[in-house]
């Protein structure tokens, strides 16, 4: 009644009902980002200061106090490291184009026609994350010794990283998938004439664009970090030839600037991949 009265009489209405949960709102965002800020400090500090420790005793000259960065112009010359390189970065693309030629389109398939044994699909993309690395060269290694026989490079290890790859890009694609409706999305498509091929590639592939990134980020930087079913399988990629030259190497500097670099390496690589997926999706 007051209030009423008071709009009656002209009086100008109280604000505090309508300021006060807007306040509340925007004390809890500034709360979030508070937290947001301090957990990303603590965890960039936790990974950023052993990599400075890294970088300063690779940096470390033969005499104490002394600096020098011969360790690291000897890194191209280490033989068989270049080609390590090349081979690690072809196995990543290999291995990210079969994944996503294997999963998406099944993945989508199975979503819109035979929903029903999605939760299988799901069992058996996730199942190698509990299946160790050495079971899996157990079981691997007739198959690889007979593709010895025909003298083929390690690039044939594309097939052994998707089995491994497939658990991590499943859930980025899996997201990606339940996050549109897929079911109107393809009944729109094949109302206008759309085939299923159509449907499938032109029509919610491209809604999926930054969940197949994520999943390509995931899958290269499993490629280019792993080194169990590699050595096992007696493979060189770029962490074997790593690993060969601490073996090879006394000197601890060279061993410092090696793996420095290698860290390096990844990291640019996943920053410009990122870079790249962050600038299509503005643009789109």
């Amino acid at each position: 009644m007051a209030a009423v009265t008071g709009a009656l009489a002209g009086e100008p209405e109280p604000a505090t009902a309508v300021a006060s949960p807007r306040g509340m709102k925007a004390g809890r965002r500034r709360r979030l980002n508070v937290f947001r800020y301090i957990v990303f400090t603590v965890f960039g500090l936790f990974f950023l200061l052993p990599f400075l420790a890294l970088l300063r005793f690779s940096l470390e000259g033969s005499k104490l106090g002394t600096w020098s960065v011969t360790p690291w112009t000897q890194i191209v010359s280490y033989p068989g490291l270049l080609s390590a390189v090349e081979i690690t970065l072809e196995l990543a693309v290999i291995t990210c184009v079969v994944m996503l030629v294997l999963l998406v389109p099944t993945m989508i398939w199975v979503q819109l026609r035979v929903q029903w044994i999605s939760r299988t699909m799901e069992f058996l993309c996730l199942l190698p994350l509990t299946i160790p690395a050495i079971v899996l060269v157990v079981g691997l290694a007739p198959v690889y010794n007979f593709i010895r026989h025909y003298q083929l490079s390690a690039l044939q290890l594309f097939w052994a990283y998707v089995i491994l790859a497939l658990p991590y890009a499943y859930r980025a694609l899996a997201a990606g998938l339940g996050s549109m409706d897929v079911t109107t999305l393809s009944e729109a498509a094949r109302s206008l004439g759309a085939s299923w091929f159509t449907v499938i590639v032109r029509v919610i592939a491209p809604n999926m664009r930054q969940a197949i990134l994520n999943a390509v980020l995931l899958t290269a930087a499993l490629v280019l970090g792993e080194f169990t079913i590699a050595y096992l399988l007696l493979y060189t990629n770029l962490q074997v030839a790593l690993y060969a030259i601490s073996r090879n190497t006394p000197n601890a500097g060279v061993l410092l600037s090696t793996s420095a670099a290698a860290l390096i390496f990844a990291f640019v690589l996943l920053l410009i991949l990122s870079f790249v997926s962050r600038r299509r999706r503005d643009r789109g």
